[in-house]
């Protein structure tokens, strides 16, 4: 477990753009030891492609969009004030995750495909299901999957950039 502190260091950033991230994010705040790996690893993800300068405008739509996903599928009734965040820092199966939530969706992206229906809750079915009610996992899987891809055309783009900004940054050894 982290407190803010560690992961400012961890992070090389002031805690003022960590409660930053936290507010705008709306990422629960903890006091004390109580941040998981899986909150850091959350951070450490929207630092590195903020780093590559990918707009924090985009990140947070595809948040939303991913945390709606999992809504959809019934995974934010886990009992987790943290259910968002907790497969973050996962690192099998890459290709079957999200991008932010790292959640394993038990298919490969960008699969059209999905196990609907899926609903971890014990709690009574609702009168209508969520596709009559307008939500379509589908849906937001498809738009997920297209801001996914327009993040990755900026990494790209700033992939070689980025290695001749660290090749430089050898001088200050």
């Amino acid at each position: 477990m982290h407190t803010l502190g560690d992961m400012t260091k961890a992070l090389n950033r002031p805690a003022v753009y960590l409660r930053g991230l936290q507010t705008r994010f709306e990422l629960p705040r903890l006091d004390g030891p109580r941040y998981s790996d899986a909150y850091l690893a959350f951070l450490r993800t929207i630092v590195f492609l903020r780093t590559l300068n990918v707009a924090e405008n985009r990140l947070h739509d595809l948040w939303s969009l991913e945390k709606k996903l999992l809504q959809l599928l019934h995974v934010d009734s886990t009992g987790s004030p943290t259910w968002f965040l907790d497969a973050c820092g996962q690192t099998g199966r890459l290709r079957r995750r999200l991008l932010l939530t790292h959640y394993d969706l038990e298919v490969e992206l960008p699969s059209r495909a999905l196990q609907l229906g899926l609903n971890f809750a014990e709690g009574l079915p609702e009168l209508f299901s969520g596709k009559e009610m307008g939500e379509d996992s589908l849906r937001v899987l498809g738009d997920c999957l297209k801001l996914y891809h327009a993040i990755r055309s900026d990494v790209v783009a700033e992939r070689p950039l980025g290695i001749a900004a660290n090749r430089w940054a050898l001088r200050f050894k």
